[in-house]
Parts: structure tokens; C-alpha cells; sequence
């Protein structure tokens, strides 16, 4: 088999597949490997046939077709799966190849394996991929992170094959080892804060103004094409205008109220507490899923717990509607600022470099979280790359201050109703939060020295000297 392959991609689920089409459209010759090789077999005869894609049947010929320096790039599910491949691949592998894990894997598992194989003379990168399906074919976001040397390999593969916006690549290099995962990460825990927001809107919008789902799909339609205009946007005004051929009712109407998760989200509020690092806003979304999982729990409960009793709105309707957008708008900002801070966070703790003008470029477009808005962050941390949060970026200061009045009337109007907003509701306490001079925690500090001699500091005195009271004297 003649080495004539510019990459090779292991692992032809629905991602991995789209992948090599998308190599392949873009001018590369991709060789293609499958444990089963009857999935090799069905793709090279099916949606790869006539094109310049190498099915092979062992890894031995996989890793023959390949030019050098060899690029296998591994698609299967994160964990064990990845280890047992690299460990298949590495002995048939030479100083300077490159294996690149392009699915969901936990940053550290990718740091680990960077330090491995570095040992050996290979570069080991790890790529986070996002926009699903579609954005694998078409062109999605890339976060690669891996060592500088390898990178200069991959580039003009990924850059080319990425989603493009305004004639930029949406694919940087972010860093070191595990930095690309660790992106991607948090790119889905704001993914989780993004859908959580938006889901409160829309019980708010129902529960409130008992609006269905063809005056919602209107609505979202009408919100793509200001501020809010992003994927998750559009996506759900077409998602309140799909009718159900069997039911005639809208689609999302018969759709159980019971989500799912595939543990990204949980990684990025886990790493957030490590590091002490506040997500209220993806946290919650986080929360809200697991409490979603407890449909018979909350069914039964319902028929126990009271809640307040329904008053019909009789206020402006338009102007409730416009509350609703701004505290949708504002809280959006919230979710992306956390997500920004805990960037900071990392790239502190691990050593990397990371460039938070090119994580929000090659947000804008391919991935799930692509927004126009992202255009502004871009813009925030190159009028000032050290900016400490979002929030305090003129920008998102003046819009804040602009909607802060509707975001509050939005709250206000979801608790008196009984209807939960975690996210709303926690988007907006970090934001008093953070604008806050003085909180609390005098109190709390009290507490604490009172039944463990924590100590505290006072306001009179110089900063980082302690004091203890003995409070039962």
C-alpha cells in the first residue's frame, strides 16, 4: 500500500464520517479505519465511493498509506476506547508522526497521554470538534492543543477544513497539551448555560402569557435578527414551527420534559469549584438537568407541593416580551463572561497561553454556540487583552445597564408566577454579586471564626492581618 494519504481517521460513527468527506472535499486523501471492518466496507462503498478516500482493513495498512509525518486522527468514545487505540497504534508509529484525538476527552486524560507519547518522539494533540454533525461535513469549530512543532502539520488541514467567517479560519491553535480540550469544555458548558437560558425564556413566554408554540416560533424568528441573533436562536424558532404528521400538534409540545447529558457540562462546573471559580449560570444549567431526570419524582410532587395560584397578565404584552429578550440578552453575557474567567483560570493554573480574541473568533462560526455577539468579545479582548471579566468591558457595561431593568421585571415576574428560572435567576445574583462593594461575608467570616477560630480581617486595619474574637466571653 503506497503512503499517498495526507491524514487518517480512526472511528466511522456519524462524526468521523463526515469528517473524511470534509477532508476530502477540500482536496486531502484521507485513509479510513474501522474495528468492524464491515463499517470500513459500507463506507467506502456507500457515501465514500469514487472519492479519494483509502479504506483500509488492518491498522498495519492504515498506518502504511499514510504520508509522513503520519496524522491519525482518532474518533471513537473518550475513556478506555482512546487509551486502546493509541496503545494499537504507537508500536506501528515513528518519531515525529502525529495522533490527534478529535472526540470529547477529559483534559486531563489528554495531558497524560501528550506527556506519554512525547516520551516517544510522537505528538499527541487533542482537538476539540464542535458544530455536530452537520458542522463536521460542512466545516466546524477546531480547538486544537498539542505541541507547536506538530501543529505546524495539522494547520493547513484544519484550517482549511474548519468553518470560515468573514474570511478567518475558525481554527486556532489554543495551546499546549490538554488546552484544546479543556476549550472545547467549556465551550459546551456555555453550550449548557446558552440552551437553559433560552429554555426559561420560553417557559416564561408559555407560562406567562400563554403563548403557543406558532406565536413562539414568531417571536425567536424576530430575536434572530437582532443582539441575539446565533445557531441556538434559529434553531429554536424552527424547532416551535415543526408540526407532528401524527398529532398535528407542534412537535415540541409531545416532547417528554426529561434531558440529557453526556458529562461535559459536569467537567466544566467540577474544574470551576477546583479552581474557585464561580459558574452560577452554567452550574445551574447543569442542576437543571439532573432535577429534569426526575420526571415521576416531580410528577408525584406536584400533586403535593403548592405553588402560587395562576393570575392572567393583563400588562403590556410587547413590552413583557421585550423584558423577557433583555433578560435572555443579559444573562446570555453572564454565561459567556464565567465561561471566559474560568479560561483564565486554567490557563493560569496549567501554563498555557491562551488567546481569548481567537477562542471567540473561531466561536463564531461551525460550533454550536456561534453567535453574532461573539464579534463583540473578539473586539473586548483586543481593545484589552488582560480584561479581568466581560462584564467590565464598556460594551457589555452599557448593555447591562440598559437591560437590567427589563432582566429584573423578568425575574420577578418568573418567581411570582412559581415558575423556576435557575439560570435568570443566577445570572443576574453574580451580577449583583459582582457589582456589590461589600457582601455579606463579614457575617459569614463571624460564623466561621465564631465555632472555629477561623480568624478575619477588619476594614481598619491593613490588609492580611488576622483577628480572633472569643465570641462566648
Amino acid at each position: 500500500m503506497s503512503a499517498n494519504c495526507d491524514i487518517g481517521l480512526i472511528g466511522l460513527a456519524v462524526m468521523g464520517e463526515n469528517l473524511v468527506l470534509n477532508m476530502e472535499s477540500k482536496g486531502f486523501t484521507v485513509a479510513v479505519y474501522n474495528r468492524t471492518t464491515a463499517v470500513t466496507d459500507k463506507f467506502a462503498q456507500g457515501r465514500g465511493k469514487g472519492k479519494n478516500i483509502i479504506p483500509a482493513q488492518t491498522l498495519e495498512d492504515f498506518v502504511k498509506s499514510l504520508k509522513r509525518p503520519r496524522k491519525a486522527q482518532i474518533m471513537v468514545k473518550a475513556g478506555a476506547p482512546v487509551d486502546a487505540v493509541i496503545a494499537q497504534l504507537v508500536p506501528l508509529l515513528e518519531p515525529g508522526d502525529i495522533i490527534v484525538d478529535g472526540g470529547n476527552s477529559l483534559w486531563t486524560d489528554t495531558q497524560r497521554r501528550e506527556k506519554a507519547l512525547a516520551e516517544k518522539g510522537i505528538h499527541y494533540f487533542g482537538v476539540g470538534v464542535s458544530g455536530g454533525e452537520e458542522g463536521a461535513l460542512k466545516g466546524p469549530s477546531i480547538m486544537p492543543g498539542g505541541s507547536k512543532v506538530g501543529w505546524e502539520s495539522l494547520a493547513p488541514i484544519y484550517t482549511t477544513i474548519s468553518a470560515h467567517v468573514e474570511g478567518e479560519s475558525c481554527c486556532r491553535y489554543m495551546g499546549a497539551d490538554g488546552a484544546g480540550h479543556y476549550v472545547k469544555m467549556v465551550h459546551n458548558g456555555i453550550e449548557y448555560g446558552d440552551m437553559q437560558l433560552i429554555c426559561e425564556a420560553y417557559s416564561i413566554l408559555s407560562n406567562v402569557l400563554g403563548l403557543e408554540a406558532d406565536e413562539l416560533a414568531k417571536i425567536f424568528t424576530e430575536w434572530n435578527s437582532g443582539e441575539l441573533n446565533s445557531y441556538l436562536i434559529e434553531i429554536t424558532s424552527r424547532i416551535f414551527d415543526r408540526k407532528d404528521p401524527e398529532t398535528g400538534k407542534a412537535i415540541v409540545d409531545i416532547i417528554v420534559d426529561r434531558a440529557g447529558q453526556k458529562g461535559t457540562g459536569k467537567w466544566t462546573v467540577g474544574h470551576a469549584v477546583e479552581m474557585g471559580v464561580p459558574l452560577s449560570t452554567i452550574s445551574s444549567a447543569v442542576e437543571a438537568r439532573i432535577l429534569s431526570s426526575l420526571k415521576e419524582e416531580r410528577v408525584e410532587a406536584s400533586k403535593h407541593l403548592a405553588g402560587p395560584a395562576h393570575v392572567p397578565f393583563t400588562g403590556d404584552k410587547q413590552a413583557f416580551i421585550n423584558s423577557v429578550r433583555d433578560a435572555l440578552f443579559a444573562s446570555k453575557i453572564v454565561s459567556y463572561a464565567q465561561g471566559f474567567v474560568q479560561l483564565g483560570a486554567a490557563a493560569h493554573q496549567y501554563g498555557w497561553a491562551l488567546n481569548f480574541g481567537d477562542i471567540a473568533t473561531i466561536w463564531r462560526g461551525g460550533c454550536i454556540i456561534r453567535a453574532h455577539f461573539l464579534n463583540r468579545i473578539k473586539q473586548a479582548y483586543e481593545l484589552n487583552p488582560s480584561l479581568k471579566n466581560l462584564l467590565l468591558d464598556p460594551y457589555f457595561c452599557n448593555i447591562l445597564a440598559k437591560t437590567q431593568q427589563n432582566w429584573r421585571t423578568a425575574v420577578a415576574a418568573a418567581v411570582t408566577h412559581g415558575i423556576p428560572v435557575p439560570a435568570f435567576g443566577a445570572s443576574l445574583a453574580y451580577y449583583d454579586s459582582y457589582r456589590a462593594a461589600r457582601l455579606p461575608a463579614n457575617l459569614l467570616q463571624a460564623q466561621r471564626d465564631f465555632f472555629g477560630a477561623h480568624t478575619y480581617e477588619r476594614l481598619d486595619k491593613p490588609v492580611g492581618q488576622f483577628f480572633h474574637t472569643e465570641w462566648m466571653h
